[in-house]
Formats: structure tokens, sequence, C-alpha cells
């Protein structure tokens, strides 16, 4: 009777762990803060009554075990994006679960679901918003423009995002991905500028690349880095430095051979 009832606690265990696990893995994948991570991991833990469970996160793994316990589990996080549809939703449910309006199984079952099947912009739509926003943002940042330049910026930006998600799906290294995107915008826009279609050679680049530059990995990493996550926060740092870098000689090499 006494082994029954520890291997029941034993499965109960697991179950939260797993879930907890795979809540931090899909909020992870989708480009949220660690502190946030644990945060949810925590809550979900406590409301299933597992109020000693430990966790450590980091941007390539999360570790979880509950307190004088023989063991501990480990997920992978093999890939990172922007997704905030999925972080909002898994916060979503974990206050569905601590309101008790789904139980643990529940809350498991819709975390799968939520990982397989994560609603998502189409890419045409993509594309067209990052047209829009190199049109703005090179208005903003400029300060001063031509109205000739406006709709080159936003062809040149349109098609540098979509030559970065293209590539992206094919090499899933993003690096790579982000090189020729900004390699594809520096080009365009210089084409654009010798045909006449804009003036401003330096303002269309600056409105186009802008789809391209990691400003919630930046963000993310100051935030992590404040809340004292500072391993994670170096690490998206340094991700970010690199994603920076591998735009920054995409352009470069336009001015430099061009």
């Amino acid at each position: 009777m006494t082994h029954s009832v520890e291997r029941q606690d034993t499965a109960i265990q697991n179950q939260v762990l797993a879930t907890c696990l795979l809540a931090g893995r899909i909020m992870i994948e989708g480009g949220s803060e660690m502190y946030r991570v644990e945060d949810t991991m925590r809550r979900i833990a406590v409301n299933a009554g597992e109020p000693q469970t430990l966790v450590f996160t980091t941007p390539t793994g999360i570790f979880a075990s509950i307190e004088n316990q023989p063991y501990i589990q480990e997920r992978p996080i093999s890939q990172r994006s922007i997704d905030m549809e999925k972080v909002t939703r898994v916060n979503q449910l974990s206050r569905s679960f601590a309101a008790d309006q789904i139980d643990l199984d529940e809350l498991h079952a819709a975390l799968i679901k939520l990982d397989q099947n994560t609603p998502f912009f189409p890419i045409w739509l993509q594309v067209v918003s990052a047209a829009v926003v190199s049109m703005t943002l090179m208005v903003l940042f400029a300060q001063q423009y031509d109205w000739l330049d406006m709709p080159l910026a936003a062809a040149v930006g349109a098609l540098g995002f979509l030559v970065d998600i293209k590539v992206n799906a094919v090499t899933n290294i993003r690096f790579i991905s982000e090189l020729l995107g900004a390699l594809v915008v520096g080009l365009t826009a210089w084409l654009g500028v010798r045909l006449g279609l804009g003036h401003n050679l330096d303002f269309i680049i600056i409105g186009a690349i802008m789809p391209l530059v990691p400003g919630v990995a930046i963000t993310n990493s100051i935030r992590d880095m404040l809340a004292g996550h500072l391993l994670s926060g170096m690490a998206r740092g340094m991700e970010a430095i690199l994603s920076a870098c591998a735009i920054g000689v995409g352009i470069a090499m336009i001015f430099r051979f061009f």
C-alpha cells in the first residue's frame, strides 16, 4: 500500500515537472524573458500542490526538480524566435489553472496543442508589415526625407525581410539569413537609387534594415540582466550582437564593392 502511494505521488510530481517544463520551453522559444519564464513555471508548480519545485532556466535549456527528490528533469531549447502569441497564451493558461478553471491534465493537453498548432500571421502579412515599418522608420530616423524615397524603402525592406524568412526556413541558421537579408537590402536600395527610383541611399537603407534588427533580443537581454539573470542576459546579448554584426557586414559589403 505504501509503495502504491509513493508511485502515485511520483507520477503526479513527474506530471507537474513535465507541465512546467513544457510551459517554460514554449515561452523561451517564443522570446520571453527568463524571469517571466521562471515565475510562470513556479506558479504552475505551486498551484499544482508542489511549492518546493526548483527551476533553473537558460536560453538553451531548462531544468526543474522537486526539493529533496533524487531526480531532475530537463528540456533542451533548440530554436528561438519572437512569437508573443505563444507567450501570451501560456500566461492565459497558467491563470486559468490558478483560478481552478482547468486541472493539471487539461493544462498539459492545452500546452501540447499550443506547441503544435500555434496561430501565426501569414508570410504575406509579415512582408507587408515589414514594408510599412521600413517606410515609417525611415521618416522617423532621417527627420528629413524625400517622398520619392518612401516607396523604395518600403519595397526594399519587404524584399529583405522576405529573403530573411526564406533563407532561415532552409538553413535554420539565423545569422546567415540576416546577412543575406541585409545584403539584399543594400543591393536593391543601391540599384533603386541608380535607376532613379530614390534619391538618398543612406536614408533608404536605414529604414529598410530595421525589420531585421534584433530589437526584442537586445531589450530582453537588458531586462534579464537587470532582473539578476546574468548568464541568460549575457547569452542573449551576445546573440543579439552577432545578429547586428551579420546585418552590418551585409550592408558594409554593398558600400565596399558598389
